[in-house]
């Protein structure tokens, strides 16, 4: 513990690095670089203690080349801090990502990518206090289920890898204070609750999508990754719940988000405290709507000239070259959509989950299908859709 520091332990809860991600066919890598340099900056100075990062490390389950130079950059940036605890999320390949962590504990940088490690916990120290850090992977219930003798679902598994860590704690041994090591719990899921945006890939294959916040009862804070938006979902009562959410933007359904990382105190008494940090913003999103002609004139859109831009354009006729003209003036747009006024309706932008990064694939699937053959999918191709998808993001996962 720093001199002059009052007793307690301090994390730094991160998670959704999605490194290697693309903005539409924007690489964001070096956005994602200059992210993982501040953080390593924050974390030296605000005398953190550990930094945990609550899956979704990469954004595919076999990443590029660049995506794993840029890890094994701030690895060695940020272990040379203090310790950093990652666990494998939803996007992740657990074998890629945990291939040589028993070298990687060594020099402090702890990977858990193993449903069966969910009850041995890193044990940080600060002075004489002592944090119990249980680190989930995010666990595909087809594939612990029968290991474990579940139902398939992601409220079953969870249920079942929170019966380890409570019964772990119980077997600890009482301080001298007369109770237990504080703990926290880092897990990458949908909790019940929670505000999701179309950049998060479906987790819904396999089981029911969501756990409630009560499965993680006996314990001190929950470090939540999956969503993309910071948000607490429990507090007074029980744990502490909160998602950090993703350091960027990932799409523009996370326009209006304040992307942050989130400073957990942990005293030996008294409430667990969280101060949510802002991420820096190398590029703002901007969505601008209005004909061609009044979008390039409007004096009050100043802003976007430099923002990745959605523009929804509503010329009464489909424009001619709309998007290089709006490129002269704004030359970041990434998006653009042709959607003429209706009588008196408004016009809002457009879903983009079907075409963003986190598109349900069993969704896209059958709404192709539907496409081909001009009529909706049956009970018995949904189901044969569902199964092809689940078994190829088990084997992406295990590959």
């Amino acid at each position: 513990m720093r001199r002059g520091r009052q007793p307690r332990v301090r994390v730094l809860h991160t998670s959704d690095w999605h490194l290697g991600r693309l903005l539409r066919s924007v690489p964001l890598v070096d956005h994602q670089r200059g992210f993982l340099v501040w953080l390593a900056d924050l974390a030296s100075a605000r005398e953190v203690d550990a930094i945990l990062v609550s899956g979704d490390i990469y954004d595919r389950a076999i990443p590029s080349v660049e995506a794993i130079a840029v890890l094994e950059e701030a690895l060695a940036t940020l272990g040379e801090v203090c310790p950093v605890i990652l666990t494998s999320g939803n996007h992740d390949s657990t074998v890629r990502l945990g291939f040589a962590h028993r070298l990687l504990e060594r020099a402090g940088i702890h990977v858990r990518t193993d449903p069966d490690e969910v009850a041995n916990p890193i044990t940080l120290t600060s002075g004489s206090e002592t944090l119990l850090v249980y680190a989930l992977p995010y666990m595909e219930p087809e594939l612990v289920r029968t290991r474990w003798g579940v139902e398939k679902s992601h409220d079953a598994v969870l249920t079942a890898a929170m019966d380890r860590v409570r019964a772990d704690l119980e077997s600890r041994s009482i301080s001298p204070a007369g109770g237990r090591p504080r703990s926290v719990v880092m897990a990458h899921a949908f909790i019940t609750g929670g505000t999701g945006s179309d950049s998060e890939r479906d987790v819904s294959v396999g089981g029911v999508n969501d756990a409630p916040a009560s499965v993680f009862s006996g314990v001190d804070y929950v470090a939540l990754g999956h969503l993309h938006s910071a948000q607490q979902i429990a507090g007074p009562g029980g744990p502490l719940v909160h998602y950090s959410g993703s350091p960027l933007a990932y799409s523009f359904s996370e326009e209006a988000h304040v992307k942050s990382v989130s400073l957990v105190d942990l005293p030996p008494d008294g409430p667990v405290t969280v101060e949510t940090i802002a991420t820096p913003v190398p590029r703002r999103l901007a969505t601008i709507t209005g004909t061609v002609d009044d979008l390039l004139d409007d004096e009050d859109l100043t802003h976007a000239e430099d923002a990745w831009v959605r523009a929804i354009v509503t010329d009464a006729r489909r424009p001619e070259h709309a998007m290089d003209r709006l490129q002269a003036r704004f030359p970041h747009t990434l998006e653009l959509a042709w959607l003429p006024p209706q009588a008196g309706l408004p016009v809002s932008p457009p879903v983009a989950g079907a075409a963003g990064g986190g598109a349900d694939p069993v969704a896209l699937v059958l709404a192709f299908i539907e496409h081909v053959t001009g009529a909706a999918a049956g009970p018995e191709d949904i189901a044969l859709v569902r199964e092809s998808v689940e078994r190829v993001r088990i084997v992406e996962m295990q590959s």
